[in-house]
């Protein structure tokens, strides 16, 4: 990489854990009424109690630290390969997920919460797999990528469910990344990206776990 290209990639990583990231898309605006948990219509100043509030917050908090550790394994896959459409290719990637990474910010401070007080360690880990994942070449890397993604995918289906109800604006955001996740990884299948094998699958679901009950709470 050029030194220009270091220092950029260095920008960005600071960015990232400290929760200040730049926007290419709009924040995703949910078109729904507000409403309660039974499906019915409150009036427009209807806001979430405590509790609710508390609850989104904790997910947005989980899902801000998934878009760190997006963020730091796209740029070690990009180290890593010597293919430049891989590198553009991840590069796109990486732009769609800032977006995330700063929709859950700002959705963060509505809530009157903050990001995980764990990124930097959350990013220095995630750029470590990352870099260790595309070292065994390029179908690896797209591969662990493409299970990344989808796991996420899975991992966003489920604060669908449990979202307050009348929680509009958290549940529009996350199902657009939802979509952005799943186009992530069928791009990264298309570009020849290898089955991960059951072993890595499991041991990636375990780090997941440990990764969102902590940041739930930190």
């Amino acid at each position: 990489m050029t030194l220009d290209e270091v220092i950029s990639e260095f920008d960005r990583g600071l960015r990232s854990m400290a929760g200040v990231s730049r926007m290419s898309r709009p924040i995703p605006e949910s078109t729904m009424p507000p409403s309660d948990a039974t499906g019915d219509v409150l009036s427009e100043g209807a806001q979430l109690t405590d509790k609710e509030r508390a609850h989104s917050a904790s997910l947005m908090r989980v899902n801000h630290v998934g878009e760190v550790c997006a963020q730091a394994l796209y740029q070690a896959q990009k180290l890593a390969t010597r293919s430049p459409e891989l590198k553009a290719s991840f590069e796109r990637a990486a732009r769609e997920e800032e977006d995330h990474l700063a929709w859950m910010s700002t959705r963060l401070k509505d809530l009157e919460s903050r990001p995980s007080l764990l990124n930097p360690l959350w990013y220095a880990g995630a750029l470590a797999i990352g870099f260790v994942a595309g070292r065994f070449g390029d179908r690896v890397s797209l591969g662990f990528m493409a299970e990344t993604e989808r796991q996420v995918e899975h991992h966003l289906d489920g604060h669908m469910k449990t979202l307050p109800a009348n929680d509009h604006a958290s549940r529009a955001i996350v199902e657009q990344m939802r979509l952005d996740e799943s186009a992530h990884a069928a791009a990264a299948i298309g570009a020849g990206g290898s089955e991960v094998p059951f072993p890595v699958r499991a041991l990636m679901r375990a780090a997941s776990r440990v990764m969102t009950r902590t940041a739930y709470y930190i």
